[in-house]
């Protein structure tokens, strides 16, 4: 890629066919495509022309493997009383300057900050301006440090354990929320009155903007409807972001008391808007459910003042497909308008985790009842919940994209089975409720003030990448012995329950894990000496997923991941070359 991009842009003539390019410039776009195809970075199936989209290809691919290299991964597990050291503390500053302030900062500043020097020596060792922006951003990285060095937690710890007073401090990732240092403190509660907030309405906005945007970049038209996963502690976060993403969508925005507390929904005038109202099907953690009932009630009254106003339903999509729904069903607008749904009281989750990594289930149209069983209760303008599956899956037929964000740096879709449980879920019951047609699934990624919205093809394929095919994620995990090797398989199974709910992993990424925790005997030994459990857990579920035609080994491949898999069996029973030990 850096001798293309030493090489003059291709001329107009050469794009077009009417001028020869240069062998040389041949060779290197066949070294090019070869080498992205070893790397499983480019579909072998189609050939790269020399033509106008050729360019746009090869810029794409230099995108993809500057993101892999710039995306930022968690380092091993947090252990409790446990500070970090110099190391660990120089890339977590590393990372909030680049988060925080967009900043790089050097070695020598780094290393400046974790010696322990004041805001004035950092600058001068690090040779950066002397001003009071880069002044009072050193100054808070160089309290982070201290804050970090020392350890807050196991003073806490018993403190709680002798019912005594604990400080209390916000919650929130780090990387966005430096006021969480230092660790050990009580996390306090939030006034549900203020959620949302005035920069969850503008940032709630933008990110509404990008998803669309996206959608249409893919070569779609506007999308009538969406499904869109809300959860509680992703609102408490970013001052309820996401509630405004909804209602943005849904061209509405939060109306507000004069002592600035949430009060209900108004509409956007559609001249304002600029495009039609979008239908909005959420759905909600259980989380959300109990911690935000006020803003249960705004998403309710929104979807409600959509569906009635008098507007033409070609220019308000919720109206047009409640109206529908009224005249088939023959039941009342607040009925027919409902769009939040969610869990019944006391009940949390799809179980569409616990049926995926069980694997007693015979077809994926078993995953999509689950979910609607368990999401089918929709919350009103009352914010009671009534138990409505048929609407939400006929609501679900008419859904063309399904949509969650992602908020955090700790965690990924693939590091816990609560995305899959949820995205994956309702994507698997729009699938069923539309005759096995796969909607477009998307992952919304506000770890970085800009955000950016990918497929989740992509998604699971940067964080595959980036962290389990990546030594330096690996030998982080393995430092934690037997609770590093478990999390290494939850990777591995949260990865299949894309593929059970989405079909959205590629087969290289199985290939690619097989090939690097079983079918490598050094490290097959090494993980099964510190888990042996999870060894073979891990060996089970990529024979799974081959027997579910996730992917499709070679035969070799095939038989030398049974046979590893019966070894691990072998030893996790205690039967060595054939002879119980």
């Amino acid at each position: 890629l850096d001798r293309w991009n030493s090489l003059p842009p291709l001329t107009a003539a050469e794009k077009a066919g009417t001028h020869a390019v240069s062998p040389e410039t041949l060779e290197l776009i066949a070294q090019i495509q070869t080498q992205a195809e070893v790397l499983d970075l480019r579909d072998p199936a189609s050939i790269w022309l020399v033509d106008a989209s050729l360019e746009a290809r090869i810029q794409k691919l230099s995108d993809d493997l500057l993101e892999l290299e710039y995306t930022l991964i968690p380092s091993g597990l947090h252990v409790t009383g446990r500070a970090p050291d110099t190391a660990t503390r120089s890339e977590m500053l590393k990372a909030m300057a680049s988060a925080a302030f967009d900043t790089q900062l050097s070695d020598a500043a780094l290393a400046s900050i974790v010696a322990g020097d004041d805001a004035a020596t950092v600058v001068t060792k690090g040779r950066l301006p002397r001003d009071e922006s880069t002044l009072s951003m050193i100054a808070d990285l160089v309290d982070s440090n201290i804050k970090m060095a020392t350890d807050h937690e196991v003073s806490a710890l018993l403190r709680a354990l002798e019912g005594r007073f604990i400080a209390p401090a916000p919650g929130g990732d780090i990387l966005q929320t430096r006021e969480v240092l230092p660790t050990g403190r009580n996390v306090h509660g939030f006034d549900p009155f203020k959620i949302p907030s005035a920069y969850a309405l503008s940032d709630g906005t933008r990110q509404a903007q990008r998803l669309i945007d996206r959608y249409l970049a893919d070569g779609n038209p506007l999308p009538e409807s969406i499904a869109m996963v809300l959860w509680g502690s992703d609102n408490l976060k970013n001052e309820g972001s996401p509630i405004c993403q909804v209602l943005a969508l849904m061209g509405a925005r939060p109306r507000f008391d004069s002592y600035g507390r949430i009060a209900g929904a108004t509409l956007i005038p559609l001249e304002e808007l600029g495009r039609p109202r979008i239908d909005v099907v959420v759905t909600l953690s259980g989380i959300f459910r109990d911690l935000l009932p006020l803003q249960i009630k705004l998403l309710a009254d929104a979807a409600y003042m959509a569906a009635t106003a008098d507007e033409p339903p070609e220019m308000n999509w919720i109206r047009k497909h409640s109206l529908a729904y009224q005249q088939e069903h023959g039941c009342s607008m607040e009925v027919a308008a409902l769009r939040v749904f969610g869990n019944a009281d006391g009940a949390y989750g799809a179980n569409v985790n616990n049926l995926v990594e069980s694997g007693r289930w015979d077809d994926e149209g078993e995953i999509a009842n689950t979910y609607t069983r368990r999401k089918g209760f929709a919350f009103g303008r009352n914010g009671v919940a009534q138990q409505q599956t048929a609407l939400l899956q006929t609501a679900l037929a008419d859904v063309q994209l399904t949509y969650q964000n992602l908020d955090s740096l700790e965690l990924g879709v693939t590091t816990v089975d609560n995305y899959f449980d949820t995205l994956g879920g309702i994507t698997q019951a729009v699938r069923t409720a539309q005759g096995g047609k796969t909607p477009p699934v998307y992952i919304g990624d506000q770890t970085k003030s800009a955000g950016t919205v990918r497929s989740l093809q992509e998604q699971v394929a940067l964080e595959t990448r980036t962290r389990m095919l990546n030594p330096k994620w690996l030998e982080g995990m393995l430092e934690h012995g037997y609770e590093g090797v478990r999390q290494i398989e939850v990777h591995v199974t949260n990865t299949m329950g894309w593929s059970a709910t989405t079909g959205q992993v590629q087969p290289w990424v199985y290939k690619q894990l097989t090939e690097a925790f079983v079918l490598d005997p050094a490290m097959r030994e090494r993980l099964a000496a510190l888990n042996p459990t999870a060894s073979l857990r891990m060996a089970n579920r990529l024979i799974e997923a081959s027997e579910r035609n996730y992917w499709q080994p070679d035969a070799a491949t095939l038989e030398a991941l049974k046979q590893a898999g019966e070894e691990l069996e072998d030893r996790l029973e205690g039967v060595q070359t054939g002879v119980a030990a």
